[in-house]
């Protein structure tokens, strides 16, 4: 076990520790995969980043560009670290003290091997090996900011990030390939999951909900490509997205009121456009003695209510068995008398069960759907439910989609990287062969400042009392609603 060391010299130092014999790199590679892998520490020093206000400063401290010197120096620090710790010994300690013994060797080792360092490269460098050892390696600098939406890893050399809904590219890099995988094997395996050259296609999450997705050789032909959606660590509110322009506040008052009557809400956008995001603000305003069941590929929703359940589907293990789809959850969670079914995202035939479950009592439910406007996403819908082989009549189709879901809401991410709601949207009901819709709220795209930013306008479109009023009376919501009708269309005048 570790103990305490004096100043005996490094000699010293690596018979006071070690006790087992030492392991070969690779094979350390694979232990500390398996026994090292710990959450990201609560107190870490790379979490102590506070949340960044719109439009200010990045709070960490400014990471120098890495030379090849620096990469050279951290490898021969590292294997030396290697060969010098028990990492089974290692991985009985808590996060802080571990952490406290690496750092201890490796100031050690730079003494007696005599590393020509300034004291802010070495305690760079104590940080980055701690973080090899200890939690994600390079990934962890990146994973500390709250600024950072995407992170985008192509290979072991390449990474890009997305700050202010614009892609930049960072001087994280990984010591090889093999670094980089065995993190992102780290990543899934604590998630039940697997990423090898027999399975090379994973999707996963980190502790706090984040979106990870992995592929990897040989279909990733550059290296493991490594994308992890950033989840804020303060969770957005409505409030936060009227003060970021996202929707104004009587449209927030609207959303609020369709969360809170159980209106069958669909959340239709492009990729990144903030659906997720706005799912969860959605659900806030669910009843706290309702029981709510949400269904995901990877648990990403954080419902705030007592009563949730949550599932999450399964991939097929080595032998080709054991998966469970969305469409199996879904199905099942039927069984489990829930008063709202959530879809995290709908991709397939599921939406023919969801669309069941929202007609047959169960008012309310929510899913999010990849479509670049109301009327696609309805079209969309179809298309899906063909994809699950029912042979219905295309007007049975609509019939079953007009009188199941009662409201689309249109996110969008506009080519400024900023995101709107665009789109607040009734499905009214069929007029012959056709659905008909009725927009409550539009943006109206108006130009751009100096800086390139989008400048437009919410609008109200008039309609006076939306479809869902009586719904809103019997909730007794009826007054609020009519207020932020009026207030709406008091801004479009």
């Amino acid at each position: 076990m570790f103990g305490k060391r004096g100043k005996q010299g490094f000699g010293s130092v690596a018979d006071e520790v070690v006790s087992a014999p030492p392991l070969a790199p690779e094979l350390a590679e694979e232990s500390k995969s398996e026994k090292a892998a710990e959450p990201r520490p609560a107190e870490s020093v790379v979490q102590k980043n506070t949340p960044l206000a719109p439009g200010a400063s990045r709070p960490e401290k400014k990471r120098s560009k890495k030379s090849e010197g620096y990469y050279s120096t951290k490898s021969q620090v590292f294997s030396a670290l290697i060969d010098t710790i028990d990492l089974s010994q290692l991985s009985k300690l808590d996060t802080e003290s571990a952490r406290e013994e690496i750092r201890d060797i490796v100031n050690d080792i730079i003494t007696i091997k005599n590393f020509a360092m300034s004291i802010s490269e070495q305690e760079e460098l104590l940080e980055d090996i701690c973080n090899d050892v200890l939690g994600y390696g390079p990934l962890e600098p990146l994973l500390a900011r709250d600024d950072i939406a995407d992170i985008m890893i192509n290979g072991s050399s390449s990474s890009y990030i997305e700050v202010d809904g614009k892609v930049e590219e960072t001087d994280i890099r990984f010591r090889d390939e093999s670094q980089l995988l065995s993190i992102c094997q780290r990543i899934v395996s604590q998630v039940g999951r697997r990423v090898d050259e027999s399975s090379p296609i994973c999707d996963a999450r980190l502790p706090d909900g984040s979106r990870v997705n992995v592929i990897a050789p040989p279909l990733a032909i550059d290296g493991t490509s490594l994308t992890i959606r950033k989840f804020k660590k303060d969770k957005l509110t409505l409030d936060q997205l009227v003060s970021f322009g996202t929707i104004t506040p009587a449209g927030a008052d609207i959303l609020q009121i369709i969360g809170r009557v159980r209106c069958n809400v669909v959340i239709s956008g492009g990729t990144g456009s903030g659906k997720t995001t706005l799912l969860n603000c959605l659900t806030r305003y669910i009843d706290t003695t309702e029981r709510v069941i949400t269904c995901e590929d990877s648990a990403e929703l954080q419902l705030q209510q007592p009563h949730v359940v949550r599932l999450e589907t399964r991939p097929p293990n080595i032998e080709g068995e054991g998966e469970v789809t969305m469409r199996d959850l879904v199905k099942n969670c039927l069984r489990m008398r829930p008063e709202r079914i959530i879809v995290g995202e709908v991709r397939g035939p599921e939406v023919f069960d969801l669309l069941q479950a929202m007609n047959t009592g169960h008012d309310g439910s929510m899913g999010t759907i990849h479509s670049n406007s109301p009327r696609e996403c309805l079209s969309r819908m179809e298309s899906m439910i063909a994809m699950g082989g029912f042979s219905l009549p295309a007007r049975t189709v609509r019939e079953i989609i007009s009188g199941s879901v009662d409201v689309i809401v249109q996110a969008t991410r506009q080519r400024d990287g900023s995101r709107r709601i665009t789109h607040i949207t009734e499905v009214i009901g069929m007029e012959g062969d056709v659905i008909i819709t009725q927009d409550l709220m539009t943006y109206e795209y108006e130009g751009e400042d100096a800086n390139g930013k989008i400048i437009g306008r919410h609008c109200s479109t008039g309609i006076g009392k939306p479809n869902f009023w009586e719904r809103a009376r019997y909730f007794g919501e009826e007054r609020r609603l009519a207020e932020a009708l009026d207030s709406m269309d008091q801004v479009t005048a």
